[in-house]
């Protein structure tokens, strides 16, 4: 199974360096308010790992942003909070997060955000330090990133303006650990992650006054399937929210390398490379887009049932619109998402194979070398995908500048970034409010499906805001295969399909990464958020429904 947020490798997280030590935080000049802390807990990554402490503490550091021409005074605050046992009450775990508040606002008008990114796995340091945070990385996508000395900028795309900002990292990443006698595995699972992360939500509504606040989820990758489980155990718990965005989705595995729904990306990056076989070029990649989406779910599906028995002019529509010739085509029984023995997608790694080029998973605009040592590299070590290989070395030092130089927290601990152990023993079971469970697969994989999740909590809350967000160029999770996935979740009312709207950007997984796909998605949430927040109908329904559900 293809790890959607493999983005660096645990081989490759951020290591301790002289910037996590404490002495340097007393070099660093403070602002006034400015509460430096330095955590001497050693925080395990493995699955039987644990801590004892249980304190809750923070660095506070105070600062400004200008975004939209306004100016902005926020705090930023780095610790932990402490879960617990939903039926002990006991402490859990030891979460770590990253918060930036608006100062001086009022609870009941000020959304808060809670974002994450996935794996299973994975730290929340790729969406803090590349999408809407007040402060981000400067990259030279779709090119490479040069080694250091990097940079970071203020991000005028920030959601600051609109929202407070909790980016989370669940147990077993970042500085996240159970707290004894629970071990980092009792948390790696589907319904384990989100009944944790529920808690952490609880747990930080309390201790910061939020629970009259609007409430929103951003999910990434499997961060998408997190948010479907999660928004509907939050509605049994009596937290009803206002808005959900999922971006990259992955909401049923068992199409995961569904050629149907990766034809349209297939033909993106085909587009992209000039090696599409159609004349004249498409000049609007939407339009062009919709086009061949209609010929995956028409002639292309009927040419996958009927293989091998073939029809010539559906093949040579193929061929036209993804650059690979016919006998290629023919030899990959025309699926253009099949994978090689070692992993290696046969389209991705054909399309530029003239030029010894290989093009990036997570975005299809970047490539990669193929030849030499660079193409026998193990492509699920999780480090050789040649998107996140571009952007790699940016995110691992500036994360450390950041969160040691500016938001003053530092520990001795090593920062996990990518946590191949949880990957590799979660337990992907999961029965969703509809009573459906997809089983296994072929290989005795047990199949995770969450779309009937958001389908239950968009029918029981009917004013919650649904933004589906994807990349033209993300061959992870391909964006006409979370259409079809959100068509066929069981949701029957029109009226509440409304609130679903779905929005797609000239990128790939990690959508922020690309500037100018980057400010239209901040558009387009500015709009969902205001949306939410203005309908005063719909603010009071959902106060409602919280508070009868918590009673």
């Amino acid at each position: 199974m293809t790890n959607p947020e493999s983005a660096s490798g645990s081989s490759q997280s951020p290591h301790n360096s002289e910037a996590s030590q404490s002495p340097l935080a007393a070099a660093v000049p403070h602002r006034a308010g400015d509460k430096p802390f330095f955590d001497p807990v050693a925080y395990g990554n493995g699955p039987d790992d644990s801590v004892t402490d249980s304190t809750e503490n923070a660095a506070i550091t105070k600062h400004t942003a200008t975004i939209g021409g306004r100016r902005i005074n926020y705090t930023a605050t780095a610790g932990h909070l402490v879960t617990v046992d939903s039926s002990s009450s006991l402490p859990s775990a030891k979460m770590f997060y990253v918060a930036f508040t608006q100062d001086n606002q009022k609870e009941e008008t000020r959304p808060v955000t809670f974002f994450y990114n996935g794996g299973p796995g994975s730290s929340s340091v790729f969406v803090l330090l590349g999408s809407f945070a007040p402060r981000r990385i400067k990259t030279s996508m779709p090119g490479f990133t040069p080694p250091a000395p990097y940079a970071m900028e203020d991000n005028p795309d920030s959601l600051l303006d609109k929202s407070d900002l909790v980016f989370i990292n669940p147990v077993g990443t970042g500085y996240s650990a159970a707290i004894a006698p629970h071990k980092n595995r009792d948390f790696w699972g589907v319904d384990q992650d989100a009944d944790s992360i529920k808690q952490f939500i609880k747990r930080f509504l309390t201790k910061n006054s939020r629970w009259n606040s609007p409430k929103f989820l951003f999910g990434e990758s499997y961060g998408t399937a997190r948010s479907c489980v999660l928004a509907y155990r939050l509605h049994e718990d009596g937290v009803d929210l206002n808005g959900i965005t999922l971006q990259s989705s992955i909401l049923d595995y068992t199409q995961a390398g569904n050629p149907v729904g990766a034809l349209p990306t297939a033909a993106a990056d085909a587009w992209y490379h000039r090696k599409l076989g159609v004349a004249p070029t498409p000049t609007d990649l939407g339009a062009f887009a919709e086009e061949v989406a209609q010929f995956a779910r028409t002639d292309y599906l009927a040419a996958l049932r009927k293989f091998p028995t073939t029809d010539n002019a559906t093949v040579e529509k193929l061929s036209e619109y993804t650059g690979i010739d016919k006998t290629t085509l023919l030899a990959w029984s025309l699926d253009i998402a099949a994978y090689d023995s070692r992993g290696n997608s046969l389209f991705l790694t054909t399309l530029l194979k003239s030029k010894g080029l290989a093009l990036g998973e997570y975005d299809g605009r970047v490539t990669g070398i193929e030849t030499g040592i660079a193409g026998k590299i193990d492509p699920n070590s999780g480090g050789n995908d040649p998107t996140m290989t571009a952007v790699t070395g940016v995110y691992t030092a500036m994360w450390n500048v950041y969160l040691n130089e500016q938001l003053k927290f530092t520990s001795n601990s090593s920062f996990t970034d990518l946590n191949d152990q949880a990957f590799a023993n979660w337990d992907f079971s999961h029965i969703d409010p509809t009573g459906a469970q997809k089983g296994v697969d072929s290989k005795g994989n047990v199949v995770l499906y969450t779309a009937g999740d958001l389908a239950a909590v968009m029918a029981l809350n009917v004013d919650l805001k649904v933004l589906s967000a994807n990349g033209f160029y993300d061959f992870v999770t391909p964006f006409y295969q979370t259409i079809l996935d959100l068509q066929e979740m069981p949701l029957v009312s029109n009226q509440v399909r409304q609130n679903l709207s779905a929005r797609f950007y000239p990128s790939g997984h990690m959508i922020y990464l690309d500037g100018g796909s980057r400010t239209a998605l901040k558009a387009d949430l500015a709009k969902m958020y205001e949306s939410a927040v203005a309908n005063t109908g719909a603010m009071m329904r959902i106060r409602s429904l919280q508070a009868r559900n918590r009673n």
